[in-house]
């Protein structure tokens, strides 16, 4: 079976600990679709380590690490990647393997996301400005250049004709970007003498094979579900689908080997670039959010909006992806508040509700809350569930009775050694 592990939220929830910590019980790590502009933070004893298209168990030897053809690899931003963990003589070519279907990200396609976000002005949508959209525009048309191109001869004509496509679609924006191709494609290039170092192959036949020898693969989801292109705070989306559905279409795995769908959600809500928040504070309770969080985002930097837990939010994601066990991140965050919140209906126009409805722009929509007691131990040094605070687990069993799913794990710290195993 292939278990699921995926973000709940707006994505930055905590991913890519828990996959750390749970990928002992695995043969394989796999990523199902997203790209660059994907930001999974690990801390290991004290040290920080930031992933954006590797797979989170690339720390553990004897863990084997998939790219699926459902994720969208920028050669340059993988290099970096790679480089940056040069200090732990990771084997790449032996631990880290590249579906041939997964598309590549080109310099042109960060050039047109830059356009494109420029043209929109105050509409833009908050891209990471990581070429990811325009891959995936590229996947849809059927213009787009695969990691398996690279294998076969003549390559550079193909990537030459959809670069020059991309510079006749940069003349139509007409927003003035500067660049150097030059610059940008020597740095590409380059790269790829990296990448043709690793492992290629046919994913749908690689992983197919596992499960019939029996290997226990945990696909690891980015962003979040708020973000599926489908079902997300549509257009303020991501452009692939990161809910549980896409780790079939992602890995090439049938629907009924998917087993476990884990859920991660922060114990209160976080989100990235622009679209409609509904428990976002603009108070100073949500700037206490931010800086005890570290509220920036992994990818960009740029710091996070903060609001309360969004129950009615979690629950939608829950039913939608299936989720049969919850992983709640940061609870430690929320320690020394005089009180705490979770939204447990909406005022939609002229009525309560308590699903998630079409459009939940501001004007549309204002969260009910329910009050919980909070609690104020420090909880960092917690490490086992008998040491947690009451009202911590009084706030823990709400959110299974409104959920109707349990909470497996609360995290009280970023390090892999502060997560509580609250049920077996």
């Amino acid at each position: 079976m292939v278990d699921v592990l995926l973000g709940l939220q707006w994505g930055d929830e905590g991913k890519g600990k828990i996959v750390d910590v749970l990928a002992g019980n695995y043969d394989i790590i796999a990523r199902f679709q997203g790209g660059a502009n994907a930001g999974h933070t690990l801390v290991i004893d004290g040290k920080k380590h930031v992933l954006h298209t590797i797979p989170s168990g690339i720390f553990h030897p004897d863990i084997i690490n998939v790219i699926g053809n459902g994720v969208v690899i920028d050669p340059v931003s993988l290099k970096k990647e790679i480089d940056g963990l040069a200090d732990f003589n990771i084997d790449f070519k032996k631990r880290l393997l590249i579906s041939r279907k997964a598309h590549v990200t080109l310099p042109t396609h960060r050039l047109i996301d830059a356009a494109s976000e420029t043209a929109k002005g105050k509409a833009k949508i908050g891209s990471t400005l990581k070429g990811i959209g325009p891959t995936y525009m590229d996947k849809a048309g059927r213009n787009g250049f695969r990691i398996g191109d690279f294998e076969l001869p003549g390559w550079k004509d193909k990537y030459r004709a959809l670069v020059d496509k991309h510079l006749k679609l940069l003349d139509c924006i007409n927003v003035d970007i500067q660049f150097d191709l030059d610059e940008l494609e020597a740095e590409f290039f380059n790269s790829i003498d990296t990448l043709k170092k690793l492992k290629f192959i046919d994913g749908e036949i690689y992983f197919n094979k596992a499960l019939k020898d029996g290997k226990k693969i945990l696909a690891e989801g980015a962003q979040g579900s708020l973000l599926d292109i489908n079902f997300g705070t549509y257009p303020y989306v991501t452009s692939s689908t990161t809910t549980a559905a896409g780790v079939s279409i992602g890995l090439g795995i049938p629907p009924k080997q998917i087993g476990k769908v884990s859920g991660v959600f922060k114990a209160y809500t976080t989100r990235v670039g622009s679209g409609p928040f509904p428990t976002e504070l603009f108070d100073e309770t949500g700037q206490l959010m931010a800086k005890k969080g570290h509220e920036f985002g992994a990818t960009t930097g740029r710091p996070r909006r903060c609001g309360w837990l969004d129950l009615v939010a979690l629950k939608y994601t829950v039913d939608i992806n299936g989720v049969t066990e919850l992983m709640m991140m940061k609870s430690d965050v929320l320690s020394g508040f005089e009180q705490i919140k979770a939204a447990t209906s909406y005022k939609y126009f002229d009525q309560e509700i308590q699903h998630f409805p079409f459009n939940i722009d501001e004007g549309n929509v204002q969260p009910v809350y329910t009050d919980f007691k909070s609690w104020q131990a420090d909880l960092t040094g917690v490490t086992k569930k008998e040491q947690l605070p009451k009202t911590l687990m009084q706030y823990i069993a709400y959110i299974e009775e409104y959920i109707s799913v349990p909470v497996k794990i609360v995290s009280v710290g970023p390090d892999r050694k502060q997560t509580i195993e609250l049920k077996a």
